[in-house]
């Protein structure tokens, strides 16, 4: 009888610590289970930040719902280069699932800290072959894939053309030391000549030489093109401010850019950008290989323009794009 309750004790002691290995195990198998992105964005702007939100709403797309079965780590480096390096750098030490890079020099970063291992998702990067983050567009060749943010620029030289066909010279701004904003503005200047149109090219090298460069630029120029340039675009209502005052209007790349006080583009979207992106690293996330995972474009833009500054320079937007933009773009008010 004693040998028969040791044997019982026994055998309930070895099904309570089974149990709670199987529950211990079961519950850090969860945890393990939960994928982490690491987002990591170059500074806050509104471009960026629909880029953003766009990732986050793509992901939700194939059923990926931060806090419930996935976890964001976002880090913003507000534009500084050492927090690119420092914040990517976390990222890989912490060993996450997933590295997303918005904008350019944030891509950089996570390419060199990822080495070829932990995937990293493009979100908007302009000419990613051309930054050296993937081999071609076709065939990235490694862990890196995503959306390309090119802009549909002889649709927006048109619309320049259109709105202002006496204009005779076009002033390019863009940042030096960007990448895109580079890559963007060397290309429309380059159809500018192809057209036979007049252009001037100025850079700047931060966000604090944009007054001096505007004032200048807007002396210089009968409109201004601002292209998708992290810089150009943090200080877009300065330029936009020194062009009022001489009644130059602004043509910009990117929607946001018209609210801050641009007057009309032809744009993609970059909330559209960030959903793309969102969705191929919920495809990553399932199996999917980076290599040969094609980069993604968004080709339709849509008109967009700005009436009150339409209004303050004293120019008539052609009414053909106003309905356009009524219809299936966007209006400022």
């Amino acid at each position: 009888m004693k040998r028969m309750s040791a044997l019982i004790a026994a055998l309930a002691i070895f099904l309570g610590f089974a149990f709670f290995m199987t529950k211990n195990t079961s519950s850090s198998s969860s945890k393990k289970k939960m994928p982490t992105i690491g987002i990591l964005q170059l500074m806050t702007h509104p471009a960026l930040n629909q880029i953003h939100h766009g990732f986050i709403a793509g992901l939700k797309e194939y059923g990926y719902v931060p806090g419930k079965n996935i976890k964001i780590d976002f880090q913003n480096a507000q534009g500084d280069q050492s927090n690119l390096k420092t914040m990517s750098t976390k990222f890989a030490n912490e060993n996450v699932s997933l590295m997303a890079g918005i904008a350019t020099p944030a891509a950089q970063a996570l390419a060199n800290a990822a080495g070829k291992s932990t995937p990293v998702i493009l979100a908007g990067i302009t000419d990613p072959a051309g930054g050296g983050l993937v081999k071609s567009d076709r065939h990235p060749g490694a862990n890196i894939t995503g959306t390309s943010g090119e802009s549909p620029l002889k649709k927006q030289l048109q619309l320049i053309r259109t709105v202002l066909p006496t204009a005779k010279t076009i002033g390019i701004i863009y940042t030096s030391s960007d990448h895109g904003g580079s890559y963007n503005a060397k290309k429309f200047a380059r159809i500018c000549k192809a057209e036979g149109i007049n252009y001037k090219l100025y850079t700047i090298a931060s966000t604090n030489d944009m007054q001096q460069v505007a004032e200048q630029m807007v002396s210089q120029v009968d409109a201004v093109y601002a292209p998708q340039d992290n810089g150009v675009a943090s200080a877009m209502k300065t330029l936009t401010n020194v062009a009022n005052q001489s009644k130059i209007p602004v043509f910009p790349s990117a929607d946001t850019m018209v609210k801050d006080g641009g007057l009309a583009s032809y744009a993609i979207s970059q909330y559209d950008l960030g959903k793309v992106a969102g969705e191929m690293a919920a495809q990553v996330l399932r199996g999917r290989k980076t290599t040969n995972f094609p980069v993604a474009y968004i080709t339709k833009g849509k008109y967009v323009i700005n009436t009150k500054e339409a209004k303050i320079l004293g120019i008539q937007l052609p009414d053909n794009i106003v309905k356009q933009a009524e219809t299936k773009g966007e209006v400022f008010k």
